[in-house]
């Protein structure tokens, strides 16, 4: 009986990676937004084989392997191919469809730079693996969250669709830039907390409570548009704990 409850973490492990190659899958044939809500599955099997690692006490460095990996398809290559099934709709949208049948080093970059963020990943979830230390913290942006946060660009132009918004999304600069500077978020030794709490306090765990509340009432107001900035408070909050030198119990 031993045998079955340890390997159940990994099971649900590999519904995360089934979840997240789907996701691949839906994004490569522009079915974008199905393919969001297929990321936004995969983030809660990710949380669910964690919690139940730790309530079945079935960790394994077979389990932590897989678990990455996994993260690596869902949480790096998604949102690679979302990034490049966008650039590739900006070009749509402004009619250079020559670009695109015939690509100069110009388009090569621009679509080229959607792949940033799965190399990336690569690099953030090794140095987890080898890093003792990120067991009550990151560093460094978690792929998860930076997955959160491309997988909500589809979104917001299917439902601000010729609005402010779907315009600053559809726009190679912005979108250049995400995969830069969510590149360089991932590998940095910025300290980030975690949400896995080993207690309610709220002493303990004050920058997660605000955090939740903040999130809380950005989702109610804003819906999918509180997406991108739940994540920039994150971020904010984070580098905010690291000056004040907070310690994640």
């Amino acid at each position: 009986m031993r045998n079955i409850v340890k390997h159940i973490p990994n099971f649900v492990t590999c519904l995360n990676l089934i979840a997240g190659t789907l996701a691949v899958i839906y994004a490569f044939e522009s079915k974008l937004e199905q393919s969001c809500y297929l990321i936004g599955i995969a983030l809660i099997l990710d949380f669910l084989d964690g919690f139940l690692s730790r309530l079945l006490n079935a960790y394994s460095e077979l389990g932590k392997q897989l678990d990455s990996l996994a993260d690596l398809i869902s949480f790096g290559l998604a949102p690679s191919v979302f990034l490049y099934q966008l650039n590739k709709l900006v070009f749509i949208n402004d009619g250079n469809f020559s670009s695109l049948i015939k690509p100069d080093i110009i388009t090569f970059i621009i679509l080229g730079s959607s792949f940033l963020v799965v190399i990336f990943s690569a690099l953030r979830l090794a140095k987890f693996n080898i890093d003792e230390e990120q067991t009550t913290s990151f560093k460094g942006l978690p792929t998860p969250a930076n997955a959160i946060l491309i997988a909500s660009f589809p979104l917001i132009i299917f439902h601000y669709e010729n609005t402010i918004y779907s315009d600053i999304v559809l726009n190679h600069y912005f979108l250049l830039s995400t995969a830069v500077v969510s590149s360089f978020l991932l590998i940095s030794n910025i300290p980030m907390f975690s949400l896995k709490l080993k207690s309610f306090a709220i002493k303990k765990n004050l920058i997660q409570y605000i955090f939740l509340l903040i999130s809380l009432i950005l989702l109610i107001t804003l819906q999918f548009l509180a997406i991108p900035l739940i994540i920039i408070t994150y971020i904010l909050l984070s580098i905010i704990g690291s000056f004040i030198n907070i310690k994640y119990d």
